[in-house]
């Protein structure tokens, strides 16, 4: 198994961070980064690190998130100091509890990104992957479980003659199906169920007599102590397992950073334009006319820097 990457590795992964965000990169600085990403996996996983960081700061405190953001020019070591710690232990020492990501890559079942897994599980059930996704598959005689170390799973159970029951278990608290399809996606702390048939019973890790019953056309969000009120299921939660990515009015921030699953590389939004609404039908497997699109129906322009990292700006 490959070793995790060194503290030094960390901080050069975090000093590309910075000198690529610090002002538009020159053709020569990306494609230096390039070379130094291709050289070993371990600057592989480093930069993984740093992608996954950028979804986390958004959680962080204030006094850790904006240094490391807003004063790229002015506080340059103080930001290199302060990603190389977060990504040597993990933003997740102030927001998240996430899976042992050993775990992950062991999984039974696994996707990278932009892949997709359909499988039928020895009762008869049916289990879909989306993208990025990692899951353990453990049946007995007393249960059947599932276990979601990262990513996005479907879940249509089928009846079973011994009466075990069916759980997915994430690093939030566990879901107990009552005969039903549904999904669950776990990230960054995060576990969200959104139920397409019956039922499902949800309980946190850290609170198991805190139970809800969520109900068909209803989602909700948990973390390992609590559980957020249940919401109507977005329009279109399960379109991904038919490859569509279905958006209602969503700002476009939003909707970019949904497309990051689906897509390898780094994909940037202006802050200037995060805020624009967009709505519509999209084919997941086909993210660069997903990008191409965007001009046509908003007022911005898609700049590619390379094949692996391209701006959304104000048209």
């Amino acid at each position: 198994m490959a070793q995790p990457p060194d503290y030094r590795t960390l901080e050069a992964a975090a000093t590309w961070f910075v000198q690529l965000n610090a002002g538009k990169p020159s053709d020569a600085q990306l494609q230096a980064w390039q070379d130094w990403l291709g050289k070993s996996q371990a600057h592989a996983q480093a930069w993984a690190r740093v992608e996954k960081l950028q979804r986390q700061l958004g959680s962080l405190p204030a006094d850790v998130a904006l240094p490391t953001l807003a004063g790229v020019r002015a506080r340059r070591r103080a930001v290199l100091k302060t990603l190389a710690m977060l990504l040597a232990v993990g933003a997740s020492g102030w927001a998240v509890r996430e899976s042992n990501p050993a775990q992950a890559l062991m999984a039974e079942l696994r996707t990278g990104k932009g892949q997709r897994h359909k499988v039928m599980l020895s009762d008869g059930s049916q289990l879909e992957l989306n993208t990025d996704s990692a899951v353990d598959i453990h049946f007995d005689g007393q249960q059947r479980q599932l276990r979601l170390y990262r990513g996005e799973i479907m879940v249509q159970t089928a009846s079973d003659p011994a009466a075990r029951p069916f759980l997915v278990q994430t690093a939030e608290g566990s879901v107990r199906a009552l005969g039903t399809r549904f999904s669950v996606h776990s990230e960054d702390g995060v576990s969200r169920v959104s139920v397409l048939q019956h039922a499902v019973e949800i309980r946190p890790v850290d609170q198991p007599r805190l139970m809800l019953r969520l109900d068909a056309g209803q989602a909700v969000r948990f973390d390992h102590r609590h559980i957020a009120p249940a919401s109507a299921a977005a329009p279109g939660a399960g379109a991904w397992t038919q490859g569509m990515l279905t958006v209602i009015e969503w700002r476009l921030a939003d909707f970019i950073s949904e497309l990051r699953r689906y897509r390898p590389g780094m994909v940037r939004c202006a802050e200037g334009i995060a805020d624009l609404r967009l709505s519509g039908a999209f084919r997941i497997d086909d993210t660069d006319t997903i990008l191409e699109n965007l001009a046509a129906s908003l007022p911005v322009k898609v700049k590619y820097l390379t094949r692996y990292w391209v701006s959304i700006e104000p048209a």
